[in-house]
């Protein structure tokens, strides 16, 4: 019973990400998608599922005086 629950979960999210992403995905086989299409779906998820925060700042620079320089930096939450 926690299969079929469990992949019908999988499959409706499947579902919302295609949405997101503007790809017409149709219940059962889809061998009519390209590969940017199927790439851009499980891109999203993984988005959804492990967003990546990015925070980007200003710093003096060590090296030139007088000179800023902006640094940003990616990372991702982890459970």
């Amino acid at each position: 019973m926690a299969n079929k629950q469990a992949k019908k979960a999988l499959e409706q999210f499947k579902m919302e990400a295609a949405n997101e992403v503007g790809v017409n995905l149709q219940q059962g086989y889809n061998g009519d998608l390209t590969a940017r299409q199927a790439g851009s779906i499980g891109g999203q998820m993984v988005n959804n599922m492990n967003p990546v925060r990015t925070m980007r700042f200003e710093r003096h620079n060590r090296i030139s005086q007088g000179h800023k320089i902006t640094v940003k930096y990616a990372f991702s939450l982890t459970v």
